[in-house]
């Protein structure tokens, strides 16, 4: 299907790639550092498990239509600021908290913001577009190609999701409770604002 010099040509790519700090790797790292690692490590399955949610949607072609629509682009994209705005003002504001030490969310809550986080990430919407393409063989079995190219990439994802996770947890335990809660909802607001900055102009193309 996709012979093995092509796929670790892609493989090497896809972990320079991932090397490279994200929004993904500061959302986990600021949940790590914020309630511990067990939390850093929800938030990496729940991150990769997005990344799982959109290898299906490539293959079922429904990114390619929502590249191509700048209605349903824009509308992934602000709901992804809308989202990493609210965890900004709520860790800013002790939202659920008591005094200074911030109220730990459920791990199962922690997983499944990971997972809005990154289905709402547009650009890993366009890195499906834009990279993974290169590496199928258009003559072959397209979607299986695009599933088994996109879950080398969730594995190396994950591998250094994981790494952002266990350090930023044991770099947590050093800190204020009250240092870590500002600290988190700078990154969120912050990565909203990179998020609503993120392709401004863009039009879908004919």
């Amino acid at each position: 299907m996709i012979d093995t010099s092509t796929l670790l040509v892609y493989a090497a790519t896809s972990a320079a790639v991932v090397a490279v700090p994200g929004p993904n790797h500061l959302y986990i790292a600021a949940r790590g550092v914020a309630q511990g690692r067990r939390a850093g490590v929800a938030s990496a399955l729940g991150v990769e498990t997005g990344t799982l949610l959109h290898i299906a949607a490539a293959a079922a072609g429904l990114s390619y239509l929502l590249a191509r629509s700048a209605e349903l682009f824009a509308a992934v994209k602000w709901a992804g600021v809308a989202y990493l705005a609210y965890l900004g003002v709520r860790a800013l504001t002790g939202r659920g908290s008591s005094g200074d030490e911030p109220r730990a969310q459920p791990l199962r809550r922690v997983f499944l913001e990971g997972v809005v986080v990154n289905v709402l990430n547009p650009k890993t919407v366009l890195f499906f577009l834009a990279f993974l393409p290169q590496f199928v063989d258009p003559f072959g079995d397209v979607p299986a190609q695009v599933l088994l190219l996109g879950l080398v990439l969730a594995v190396i994802g994950l591998a250094s999701d994981l790494a952002y996770a266990l350090t930023a947890g044991s770099l947590g335990r050093r800190l204020r409770a009250s240092t870590l809660r500002y600290a988190s909802g700078v990154v969120y607001l912050a990565l909203a604002l990179v998020a609503a900055l993120s392709g401004a102009g863009r039009t879908a193309r004919g």
